[in-house]
């Protein structure tokens, strides 16, 4: 499943630079965090963060810029809709206490995730549009949506005439800082729940609005969108806990923490906040369900020198995780307590460490105020021993600032150990043996002229990935896309308007699953028919992209961004492209997204990749209306043993995880060299030795007929 940076995945220009030659070490002996380290003087706050909303597009000029609403491009709707829910929204401007002229409406919850519990969701609540990257503006008379391309199609249908459709990064668009700088008057007010705005994104757009003397508002106590849904919100998750078993997770808690706190004492702070998700179960050795298709619970983690407490509802919390927790030196405290915990250490003379990109700017912003206080009451140095932060900590006794670096867990949890890397290896190929069950009963209803819609396919391969060992849950919505459908890049098949699979289309199929040792995602696209020249052109200039990039040998230290255009290549021969990266971080039994690394052609993300790291490899091509092809496996990095060594450093490569058969059908012969073939040949013949001892009957058979080796006529 592809993915671009956005808010919940890192924006990209806050991945620290990685530019020397070798990466410092730790001095530490525990090897939970890999002996890297991310240089402070490198990154630091005052590096701007532009997230999907706020790209700009390189033709576009400093003076105003307007774009078409959703319903200038449709010929059936010629009068707006009224908007139940916007003008319930609006009518809360004028309330006391509020008193805005316009209210954002982020995707992202407090945490700063990708996908989130659905009483979260109000971005797709107020403006109806279901993808899991968008930003909603409304303001007295207007509404927009801004969205990036793999949502264009899909944000076509789904808005309602009264909003106007922001085609983020495209010639003439708007950011929505430039959008509200010409639509409002000057001295506006412009209000956001400062809970859903990681700190440095909120800097961003106060920064940008300025300009124009509009003011941000932080609405701490009240979201608007909430306040309309009132009883018909959904209850917030509160499902059981689990505890990620050792044979998965490789190091203990007590380790992880114990690296952990060598960072704190090698930065000179007493404790680090802690808010994304993902990096609060890996650290703990923890996982849940309070997300959908993310293993993850919602909570806050502060780890302080000398101790470290999880907030989060207890009710989630079972004996078993309590024990676990209690052994590691956990203490539990309540979810919505975390503004007064920031408080309290302040007072107690504290020194944080916040990772701006992510944390958000309600925490920020408190944990300035309270230092504000510190100093006001301390002096203007701050300085007051006390009985935990003081010279004897190695610490300094009263805060002066805070730390504001990226979290040292997000790259840690990047670099997979042993176990985790063997239950990755295990699960894909448990994935692949459900995968192959259910494409051989797909092909057979086909040829049968069965009539299967798109939501039929979702519902059947879900059942096949249930009765797999240890499966917990699909990692992202299943996208299903018959023919045009294809062509939405995030399209997500609902039972009410979806397609029948058409026998004579392309069909696009990106699927993936959570186990409880590991996470997969894999794209294949195939014709059950006869596919037409272009097709086969098309399918076969990205698969020569997606061989490129699987067979790239790189010097360590190559971030991301270097290696995307080996993907692309093919496609720019003939002047075709496509609108998303070429390969997301994937994490181990966690989220199917995740930072520092990508590959793609925003050459801001420097994290360099690094031995231990899983990425996707999925270029792809759409034709809007048409039809949509991506071919995508999952790659560990691993370094490559060649002959010579260009300045004593080592070269990197990757390590397949995914093996699934590539429909060979729809390979042009006489676009791809003997090389190509040979890769494609080897590579089947690899998923034959791996996979079919997991199957039998039909579905060998099936595996058997769909890895025979091919050959230029």
């Amino acid at each position: 499943m592809q993915s671009v940076p956005s808010q919940a995945i890192r924006p990209l220009s806050l991945h620290a630079s990685l530019s020397s030659s070798r990466l410092p070490f730790f001095s530490i002996s525990l090897p939970v965090f890999h002996s890297f380290r991310i240089n402070p003087a490198i990154y630091s706050k005052s590096r701007k963060c532009p997230s999907f909303s706020t790209l700009r597009c390189c033709g576009s000029s400093g003076g105003p810029v307007t774009a078409k609403p959703s319903w200038e491009l449709r010929r059936n709707r010629d009068v707006q809709e009224p908007d139940e829910k916007v003008a319930a929204l609006r009518g809360l401007f004028s309330k006391p206490g509020i008193g805005i002229d316009a209210y954002i409406v982020p995707s992202q919850d407090a945490h700063q995730s990708e996908f989130i519990a659905e009483c979260y969701m109000r971005r797709a609540y107020i403006s109806g549009f279901t993808g899991s990257a968008g930003t909603a503006v409304v303001t007295k008379d207007k509404a927009a949506l801004w969205t990036d391309g793999r949502y264009f199609l899909q944000a076509e249908k789904q808005l309602s005439s009264s909003w106007i459709l922001m085609r983020a990064g495209s010639l003439g668009v708007p950011t929505t800082s430039e959008w509200l700088n010409d639509v409002l008057a000057p001295g506006g007010r412009v209000g956001i729940d400062p809970f859903l705005f990681s700190h440095d994104a909120a800097e961003e757009l106060k920064e940008a609005i300025s300009k124009k003397n509009l003011e941000l508002v932080y609405l701490y106590d009240l979201n608007l969108v909430d306040e309309i849904r009132k009883e018909s919100r959904p209850k917030p998750p509160n499902k059981p806990i689990r505890v990620h078993d050792m044979k998965y997770a490789g190091f203990d808690v007590v380790s992880k923490l114990s690296s952990l706190r060598a960072e704190l004492a090698g930065t000179g702070v007493s404790a680090i906040v802690i808010s994304m998700l993902d990096e609060v179960a890996w650290l703990l050795n923890l996982r849940g369900s309070d997300v959908p298709h993310s293993p993850v619970m919602y909570a806050y983690l502060i780890v302080e020198v000398e101790g470290a407490k999880l907030f989060v509802d207890d009710s989630k919390v079972t004996a078993e995780v309590m024990d676990h927790l209690k052994n590691a030196g956990v203490e539990l405290r309540p979810y919505d307590s975390i503004l007064s915990e920031i408080k309290r250490l302040v007072a107690q003379g504290a020194h944080l460490w916040l990772d701006t990109s992510s944390v958000n700017a309600a925490i920020v912003e408190t944990y300035k105020s309270a230092l504000d206080d510190y100093h006001t009451d301390h002096g203007s140095q701050g300085k007051r021993k006390n009985k935990k932060y003081d010279e004897s900590n190695g610490l300094s006794a009263g805060p002066s600032s805070g730390v504001y670096m990226r979290s040292p867990i997000s790259l840690a949890k990047a670099l997979k150990n042993p176990a985790e890397l063997e239950g990755m290896q295990n699960c894909h190929l448990r994935d692949a043996a459900a995968l192959a069950q259910f494409w051989c009963w797909l092909e057979e209803e086909i040829h049968k002229i069965v009539k299967l819609t798109e939501v039929d396919v979702v519902d059947k391969l879900l059942e096949y990935r249930s009765k797999e060992d240890s499966f917990l849950d699909t990692s992202f919505d299943t996208i299903s896309g018959s023919g045009a459908n294809g062509a939405i890049i995030h399209y997500k098949p609902e039972p009410e308007s979806c397609s029948v699979v058409d026998p004579n289309k392309l069909f696009l199929l990106d699927s993936g699953a959570q186990y409880v040792d590991g996470t997969t995602d894999i794209t294949r696209t195939v014709h059950f028919g006869e596919p037409t020249a272009r097709e086969k052109e098309c399918f076969t200039r990205v698969l020569k992209g997606h061989i490129a990039l699987d067979q790239a040998v790189f010097p360590e230290n190559t971030p991301g961004f270097v290696l995307d255009a080996f993907a692309r290549s093919a496609l720019w021969k003939i002047g075709l492209d496509y609108r998303h990266g070429t390969g997301h971080g994937v994490g181990a039994a966690l989220n199917v997204h995740e930072g520092p690394q990508s590959i793609s052609y925003r050459y801001g993300n420097t994290t360099p990749l690094l031995k231990g790291m899983i990425v996707s490899n999925e270029p792809g091509y759409y034709e809007d209306r048409a039809f949509g092809i991506r071919i995508e496996n999952l790659l560990c990095v691993k370094e490559i043993n060649t002959p010579n060594r260009y300045g004593g450093i080592e070269y990197l490569g990757f390590e397949k995880l995914t093996f699934f058969p590539i429909q060979t059908k729809l390979v042009d012969l006489s676009l791809v060299s003997d090389d190509e073939i040979g890769w494609l040949n080897n590579y089947h013949s690899q998923v034959w030795e791996k996979v079919s001892p997991l199957l039998e009957g039909s579905a060998r058979q099936w595996l058997w007929d769909n890895t025979r080796a091919i050959h230029k006529q």
